[in-house]
């Protein structure tokens, strides 16, 4: 009997990883899956030091336990795992991420990334993890969830993503179109009228038949932002997170102030919103 690969979270003893671990107990539950906690000792940093190796795996273990005691503090039902690994960090939760539904990391906390910046392990990972990521700031609980649907092949997956989300913690949805943009400056402008007519429609079913599906559900759409950036400049402190394709971060930066652009992404931090990506390939 097949047994149901875990969510997995990268610990590392701040408490942005323990703000991850508490986020994704949901994520566990609505699966039907265990949540599973790791932490990674980097070897490079002991050598053959045999003093510092107990002292990391010391660290290690305090850290974790102290991500089990606030995930148990929660009182949910979920099944916890813990995890010690030897690796670098970022190396250690890439492999992690072949085996897992999705993979939550703190935004900030594994290299002390003061304000405005994201730890690089999590950058990192975002760009590179084989399934969803979530890089998960402080809590922003009761804002709206929002899903950027920009027209390419993950779009459809990232609003079926935002509707699960939204509906799994009780939030609005907002639905923020960017493909305009993007189509002109890639496609001749006729080719660029075409593909976004037929992403129109495409949106526009998809809209009335979740409209229709989840009744209880707050949906709007927003077509009057011409960025995820500048949606969230102009209504600071509203959303909690923010739900885009994987493709986001493999295709070339569409310039400053993009979600995608590392600065950008610090702000989110500091405005206490998370990220979640997916793709076409895996489904949450």
């Amino acid at each position: 009997m097949s047994i149901a690969p875990p969510v997995i979270v990268g610990i590392d003893g701040s408490q942005p990883a323990v703000d991850a671990a508490i986020w994704a107990v949901e994520e566990a539950l609505n699966r039907g899956v265990p949540l599973r906690l790791i932490y990674a000792v980097d070897p490079d940093d002991n050598g053959v030091d045999h003093e510092n190796s107990a002292r990391a795996l010391a660290t290690a273990e305090l850290a974790i336990r102290q991500a089990y005691t606030a995930v148990e503090a929660t009182e949910q039902p979920v099944e916890i795992e813990l995890e010690v690994v030897q690796n670098k960090p970022i190396a250690a939760l890439i492999a992690a991420s072949q085996n897992t539904p999705l993979l939550c990391v703190g935004a900030s906390g594994f290299t002390q990334a003061g304000r405005g910046s994201i730890g690089s392990v999590a950058s990192a990972v975002v760009r590179s993890a084989h399934c969803p990521v979530a890089v998960v700031a402080t809590p922003g609980k009761g804002r709206r969830i929002l899903v950027e649907f920009d027209g390419r092949p993950s779009a459809s997956t990232a609003l079926q993503t935002g509707v699960d989300e939204a509906r799994l913690r009780d939030a609005p949805l907002s639905v923020l179109t960017t493909w305009q943009r993007r189509h002109r400056e890639l496609y001749e402008q006729k080719i660029a009228e075409e593909r976004n007519r037929l992403a129109q429609s495409q949106l526009d079913r998809r809209m009335t038949r979740y409209r229709k599906r989840y009744r209880e559900l707050d949906l709007e759409l927003i077509t009057d932002h011409s960025s995820t950036a500048d949606y969230l400049a102009a209504n600071p402190q509203t959303v909690q997170l923010i739900v885009v394709g994987a493709e986001r971060f493999c295709a070339r930066s569409e310039g400053a102030g993009d979600v995608i652009d590392p600065s950008a992404l610090g702000a989110l931090v500091d405005a206490g919103c998370s990220l979640l990506t997916c793709d076409r390939q895996q489904r949450l």
